[in-house]
């Protein structure tokens, strides 16, 4: 407020103004979000139980991986632009069933999980430039003679419960009449356990989430990934559609640290090093489809 504007009122008029500017947020015209972690100091990061490797829980049930080393980034650069001293990260779990309903209710301002940004969901929240890429296979035992998708003829598949890889293995086995019984789980890893256990002959999901469930498992070399993608599968962090300057400054960042090469030390971190539970490396190089996109780094995505 200019000091000639603050003289020109009288004292007890001048302390208000004073005082209601100091009071005022630190961002002008600050939208829900931003007003909120203003106010309350706190970010709330929304996670999951076993998307390795990009968030699951280690031994000490603390939330870790690839989206959340993100996440907690975009976080620091809050606090920065926000002129805070402190802002806390508080973290709520979610499932593929409820992530999008908990963003979309505001209980939580980032999911830093594994979700892919497409039209239907785009009217419910809003994501930043995606983190990864990739697309719907198959995880089999290892002994498995299935290899496509049509090999699974008759047989029982499961996905997890909210996802697009069930939505797109549902509208396949219609369209091609290939009587596949499709079952649903809560969660990946129980997803695993069904085609460990022979519950299912395979496990559809994203291929980056199937190495790494295998990658965890005490042997690894009883599964394997097969088949062509079903789907092509644009991953980002996942935030509310209500706030522009909000999502100014998330997407802003994640360009930066694109560009800065950040990003790439976070993905080295998580894909080419030994990670949680096993302490072993997935050996997962970044992906063309990744390194095109990454050139000219957009929260615009087909589809």
């Amino acid at each position: 407020m200019p000091s000639r504007f603050l003289s020109s009122v009288r004292p007890a008029a001048r302390a208000v103004c004073v005082t209601l500017c100091a009071l005022a947020p630190l961002w002008v015209g600050a939208g829900p979000v931003l007003d909120r972690i203003q106010r309350t100091g706190t970010v709330v990061l929304a996670h999951r139980e076993s998307s390795v490797p990009f968030s699951f829980l280690d031994q000490d049930r603390k939330p870790v991986g690839y989206s959340i080393d993100l996440c907690l980034k975009l976080v620091d650069a809050l606090r920065k632009k926000l002129e805070l001293k402190t802002l806390t990260p508080a973290f709520v779990m979610v499932t593929p069933a409820n992530r999008i309903a908990t963003v979309e209710e505001g209980k939580a301002d980032l999911e830093c999980g594994s979700t892919t940004n497409n039209a239907e969901r785009r009217e419910k929240v809003a994501f930043t430039v995606p983190h990864y890429i990739t697309g719907a296979r198959y995880l089999v035992r290892a002994d498995s003679p299935v290899q496509v998708v049509r090999d699974f003829k008759g047989r029982k598949l499961v996905s997890t419960s909210g996802t697009t890889p069930l939505k797109a293995i549902t509208r396949s086995n219609i369209d091609h009449l290939l009587g596949i019984r499709i079952v649903e789980a809560a969660e990946h890893a129980r997803a695993v356990e069904m085609v460990e256990t022979g519950e299912a002959e395979g496990f559809v999901m994203d291929d980056v989430l199937l190495y790494g469930q295998a990658a965890g498992r005490p042997d690894p070399d009883r599964l394997k990934v097969v088949g062509k993608f079903l789907t092509i599968e644009p991953l980002a962090i996942m935030l509310p559609k209500n706030d522009p300057q909000f999502k100014q400054l998330v997407d802003d960042e994640m360009k930066r640290l694109i560009r800065s090469g950040e990003a790439h030390a976070v993905y080295d971190r998580w894909f080419s090093q030994p990670i949680p539970p096993a302490n072993k490396p997935l050996n997962l190089p970044m992906n063309y489809l990744l390194k095109d996109f990454w050139k000219y780094p957009t929260d615009q995505v087909p589809g």
